[in-house]
């Protein structure tokens, strides 16, 4: 089951690549990189059906105004441009946090963890696929909710549940040879965390 499992992408990755011809050009792209705003209109037509589509255009136009007075700065001189600091600092920040926040851990460990809890062997394999259909699904949940609170806040309540259920998993993990229970009680901790990533960081 698995290669066709992996073999599947593959599938999907064909129908992007015989489909991808009939998709339009995005219309910012055609009049701001290529300056055709015959090509512009056309392509708002084709995606949006036929009328008075002139305040985005000239939303374009102001955006490419906007682009040609901004400067592009290198890796360099971001890195030396004491306005863009801080930001530079969130971002890195960020980033670091993402890979180092311990979801490559439990990926790795949560077969064990399945395996220890008493599962059968069959269910471990579709039970590792829950885990990754729970951050997507989750991941989707993201996108509604970033609206509703913004991005800050599930960084830091994603982050923080993070901390508290990777506590809690230690503590399972370490005791889970004395109470029996503690196992089933880990598996659900591995999920939680799977869905407080999805939905923070």
């Amino acid at each position: 089951l698995w290669p066709w499992l992996l073999a599947s992408s593959g599938l999907s990755a064909l129908v992007q690549l015989v489909t991808l011809p009939f998709f339009p050009d995005s219309p910012s792209y055609l009049l701001i990189q290529k300056g055709n705003e015959e090509a512009c209109r056309k392509a708002i037509r084709k995606l949006w059906g036929e009328g008075d589509h002139q305040a985005e255009i000239d939303d374009i136009v102001k955006e490419k105004g906007a682009v040609a007075s901004t400067k592009t700065l290198h890796v360099l001189e971001v890195i030396k441009e004491r306005s863009l600091r801080w930001q530079l600092y969130i971002l890195v920040t960020v980033m670091i946090t993402c890979q180092l926040c311990g979801i490559n851990a439990i990926y790795f460990y949560s077969f064990e963890v399945f395996h220890t809890a008493k599962f059968e062997e069959y269910l471990i394999p579709y039970m590792s696929l829950g885990v990754g259909l729970c951050e997507c699904l989750s991941s989707i949940l993201c996108s509604t909710l970033i609206d509703r609170f913004g991005r800050k806040v599930l960084l830091w309540g994603g982050y923080s549940l993070m901390c508290s259920v990777l506590a809690l998993l230690t503590m399972t993990l370490s005791l889970q040879h004395q109470f029996f229970w503690m196992h089933y009680f880990s598996v659900i901790l591995i999920f939680l965390f799977v869905v407080f990533y999805g939905t923070g960081p």
